[in-house]
């Protein structure tokens, strides 16, 4: 199978502008491409996962990734899929945010001379003469066009700031400026994103005349990746030290069943023939599958060694709640006791285990928790300054394990 036609198979293609011409691109590695990140947090989180693990895919078989920071892009936020504006970050905010991108995806992707690159937008945007913008890009786009276009449309009844609005055609300038100057010819991005991607491949055909389309090709990359959940503490982060190689092992081992096969053909690099025996198995089987994909991505992102200390601690807590080296844990500061003890509410707050009280509350009263292997036996249930220094072990339903100790 071809690389084009195993992208369809592994559901990673919505949409595309022109399937002949992309298919023979990708197929002969002769695709120069870019998928941009904004840098809106200091670590890449699952959200991103899967653009990674495409620009891999692409790069193994002689395609070229551009990496696109949006360090520009960044300073007014992006409206696509958001129901409220982003708050601004500061310009050193937004460059550190991009150093700790460019050493994450280092491990997906190799970069160097003739391989992949990373650009930072803001090198060309915030060097912009407004008065140049307007005449030369402005003068392209219809103000009628953008506002049929779906990430504007959902905010209009809240109210969408000028700002933004002018984030479509930053979003498309940037694939004229890197068609210009790295030779790009194709762009992937998440279906929420399709109208701004389009904008880019009508601005260089407007700018550069009918004969440069033939080299601008825009992909949709399905939005899957943003669908991928949250746990009680937020999104779930490649960087080690804001999520754990554990809890990432047991963020996928813990996938619903239906979603299983969908990730392990997105996500992993297992042979599809494998994938496709595997969707034949049922009921306990399944946990297998689970194990599989969550080993897998793991390795992917911290490494084959860490993994393997992943999958080895969740079957020994799982089994019998056994070794706990490399559980999950929060160190309790003093000062959130009281006489000498902290309710069970606000220490599996505390855990990230709820995101407030009143979950908390109902998981208890649900009979879901267990502290040191007996289960919790009402919300007054706390736990003491002596247990806390000896380490607790807090276990949500069936699969979740955390300890917590004292400061």
């Amino acid at each position: 199978m071809k690389v084009y036609d195993e992208l369809v198979a592994r559901g990673l293609i919505a949409q595309v502008t022109n399937e002949d011409e992309i298919r023979e691109m990708i197929d002969n590695g002769k695709a120069t491409f870019y998928i941009g990140f904004d840098p809106t947090a200091d670590s890449l989180h699952v959200g991103h996962f899967m653009a990674l693990c495409l620009m891999k895919r692409l790069q193994m078989a002689g395609n070229k990734p551009i990496a696109l920071i949006g360090g520009g892009t960044a300073m007014i936020g992006d409206p696509s899929g958001r129901t409220d504006m982003r708050s601004m970050m500061t310009r050193e905010t937004i460059e550190h945010n991009c150093a700790c991108f460019k050493k994450q995806m280092e491990r997906f992707i190799e970069f160097g001379e003739g391989k992949a690159q990373m650009v930072n937008n803001a090198d060309w945007l915030l060097d912009l003469n407004y008065i140049d913008v307007l005449r030369d890009v402005g003068a392209c786009f219809s103000v009628n066009n953008m506002l049929r276009a779906e990430c504007y449309k959902q905010r209009m009844e809240k109210g969408l700031s000028f700002l933004e609005f002018n984030y479509m055609i930053m979003q498309s300038y940037d694939f004229y400026y890197l068609f210009q100057h790295y030779g790009c010819n194709m762009q992937f991005g998440g279906n929420d994103q399709w109208s701004n991607m389009l904008g880019g491949t009508e601005l260089i055909r407007k700018k550069l005349g009918k004969d440069a389309h033939a080299m601008t090709i825009t992909l949709l990359l399905n939005s899957e990746g943003k669908k991928m959940g949250k746990t009680a503490k937020g999104a779930v982060w490649l960087d080690p030290n804001k999520t754990t190689p554990y809890e990432f092992y047991q963020y996928w081992r813990n996938v619903e069943d239906a979603d299983v096969m969908k990730c392990l053909r997105m996500l992993t690099f297992l042979p599809l023939e494998q994938i496709d025996e595997m969707a034949t198995w049922k009921d306990s089987k399944i946990n297998e599958a689970k194990e599989i994909l969550a080993f897998e991505l793991t390795k992917l992102v911290h490494g084959e060694e860490e993994a393997a200390k992943a999958q080895a601690a969740a079957k020994s807590l799982f089994v019998g709640g056994g070794d706990d080296a490399n559980m999950p844990t929060t160190e309790i500061p003093a000062d959130k006791l009281v006489d000498g003890k902290i309710g069970i509410l606000n220490l599996m707050v505390a855990c990230g285990l709820a995101p407030s009280n009143k979950q908390a509350r109902q998981l208890v009263e649900q009979g879901g928790v267990l502290v040191n292997d007996e289960k919790v036996p009402n919300a007054q249930f706390a736990v003491t300054e002596e247990q806390l220094r000896q380490g607790v072990k807090i276990r949500k339903g069936k699969k979740v394990f955390h300890k917590a100790v004292l400061a």
